[in-house]
């Protein structure tokens, strides 16, 4: 119905403010920001090595190592070299793709990254995708259910078990899967990357909290947008109840949604280290445990850098995201 607006709050700026230029400014700014917490991490990430207590490399090689073999691989590693000299040099090497050389190994960093870093991210993006297919739905129906406080009983039920799924943590899920579908029913494969099969525990390990989460905003958008007065006038028209939800309500639940499922992402990925132990998924996870256990700090440095990279390029691509979908919060912001 030409009556019926599809989309709320997406109302003529304030003031009159070109829409164009406040957007603009909304973008600039949070480029800005995302360009200062680079630089903050490139730091963080650099004096990482230089915080363990002691020296690093003497820890790596081993207390019985010859001085001649320490002081040889400080120099490798331009430990030997000032202060701001190794800072300058680790940001060069970093943003040409270069992450130094594993003490172990001595594979090239970013070879060890690329070569995990899929694995990774394939989880953390379909963890991701189900819990939306998922948890929109979920919160949607909850909504309609509970609307003017119908159906206590569904609510009580929704709300707490969501948030008791909320609160446990991943790696609890990762164990309790693999002790009742694969060691108990022998349905999938316990651990390793192998078939389709193999990603059904990992995705589902990560994806339990954040299907909980999602869909108790979910649920609260709904109930948000159906006492709306365009909801009102099209119950009132009779329109089909489908329409309604799918058509008008829908739309205007998917900003707070999105938002959230964009940081979730972050999330999954930094948080898949412990699932990705327990099923010895061959990922980032998994290589910052051994790096850390066995004192491969080069590793651990570059795969902590990529984590916080990751997390910072997700943050800036759903604020802009959202300055797009709602242009009332670029306004406000600015």
């Amino acid at each position: 119905m030409a009556g019926i607006p599809r989309l709320q709050g997406r109302r003529p700026l304030a003031g009159g403010a070109p829409r164009g230029r406040t957007r603009g400014a909304f973008a600039l700014r949070h480029l800005v920001r995302f360009v200062i917490s680079l630089a903050v991490l490139l730091v963080a990430s650099f004096a990482m090595i230089h915080l363990i207590p002691g020296d690093p490399v003497r820890a790596s090689l081993g207390q019985a190592a010859p001085i001649e073999l320490i002081e040889a691989r400080r120099a490798a590693l331009g430990l030997d070299q000032p202060i701001l000299t190794q800072l300058a040099t680790y940001v060069r090497h970093v943003l040409t793709g270069d992450f130094g050389t594993s003490f172990l190994s001595g594979e090239p960093v970013g070879e060890i990254i690329a070569a995990r870093l899929p694995n990774t991210l394939t989880l953390a993006l379909l963890a991701t995708a189900v819990a939306l297919l998922v948890a929109v739905p979920l919160g949607m129906w909850a909504g309609v259910r509970t609307e003017n406080g119908r159906n206590r009983g569904t609510e009580a039920t929704f709300t707490s078990v969501t948030g008791t799924a909320v609160a446990v943590p991943e790696f609890l899920y990762a164990i309790a899967l693999v002790s009742v579908f694969a060691i108990g029913l022998a349905w999938f494969p316990p651990a390793g990357k192998g078939g389709p099969e193999s990603y059904v525990l990992p995705v589902l390990a990560l994806a339990i909290a954040p299907i909980a989460m999602i869909s108790r905003i979910s649920r609260v958008e709904t109930l948000r947008e159906l006492g709306r007065d365009y909801v009102r006038l099209a119950r009132a028209k009779r329109l089909p109840a489908s329409r309604i939800y799918l058509r008008h309500v829908l739309p205007n639940t998917l900003t707070a949604t999105l938002t959230v499922g964009g940081l979730l992402l972050t999330g999954l990925i930094a948080g898949s280290v412990l699932v990705e132990f327990v099923f010895a998924w061959p990922g980032l996870g998994m290589r910052i445990v051994e790096s850390i256990t066995q004192k491969d700090y080069p590793v651990a440095q570059g795969v902590i850098l990529v984590y916080g990279a990751i997390v910072l390029v997700v943050n800036f691509l759903v604020d802009v995201l959202l300055g797009v979908l709602d242009p009332t919060s670029a306004l406000k912001e600015t």
